[in-house]
């Protein structure tokens, strides 16, 4: 599938709907905010390079590939959703970069996630990007890892974990350290075998 530069800035400012279970949500992974591909197929980190479903896949977490950039298939969905995985975004609204977010967006969407996860209570609450996990809940010497201080209002019991941004503009980690990062995470839920119990 290939989009214009014209049919991709159509969808600009354009809103991907959360993947979320309707049962138990034990992992719920968060972006930054949807890109004009993301929101021109409907499907989370669909840009062609992003790394996160082949670092999935690497990790164990899911065992079928999946063509984000051309949409995710309702099976697809369906085998994310049965195993209590969810997906979602700090800021809703898609754009070409994500540094054309305000810090007021970053900071609101924060405060949207901390609702979310407390209607929803996952067991493991992912935030991929470290830079936009500062801004949205001024930790600015925060790092990637498992997070020792919450924000104000976050449920008990809930883990809050920073994990590396897949998309290919960052050049820091590769499928290889995604796959360890996001197997930590999908462990520390209970998705994998490991910290979390064995997946029901």
């Amino acid at each position: 599938m290939r989009f214009t530069r014209r049919e991709l800035e159509a969808h600009r400012d354009a809103e991907v709907p959360d993947l979320l279970p309707t049962g138990p949500l034990r992992l719920l992974v968060v972006g930054i905010n949807p890109g004009l591909w993301t929101a021109a197929v409907q499907t989370h980190f669909a840009r062609p390079g992003n790394r996160f479903y082949p670092a999935l896949l690497r990790a164990g977490v899911i065992t079928e590939p999946v063509d984000a950039a051309a949409g995710m298939t309702a099976a697809d969905r369906a085998r994310f959703t049965a195993a209590g995985i969810g997906i979602t975004n700090l800021v809703r609204r898609a754009t070409a970069r994500a540094d054309e977010l305000t810090a007021d967006e970053l900071r609101d969407g924060g405060s949207r996630l901390v609702r979310l996860v407390t209607a929803r209570r996952p067991a493991v609450v992912a935030v991929a990007g470290v830079t936009a996990f500062r801004h949205a809940f001024g930790v600015p010497r925060a790092r990637t890892g498992r997070q020792d201080a919450v924000p104000p209002g976050w449920p008990d019991g809930v883990q809050l974990w920073v994990v590396p941004n897949p998309s290919g503009l960052n050049a820091h980690d590769t499928v290889e350290t995604l796959a360890a990062a996001y197997g930590e995470v999908a462990r520390a839920a209970g998705v994998l075998p490991g910290a979390g119990g064995s997946p029901a």
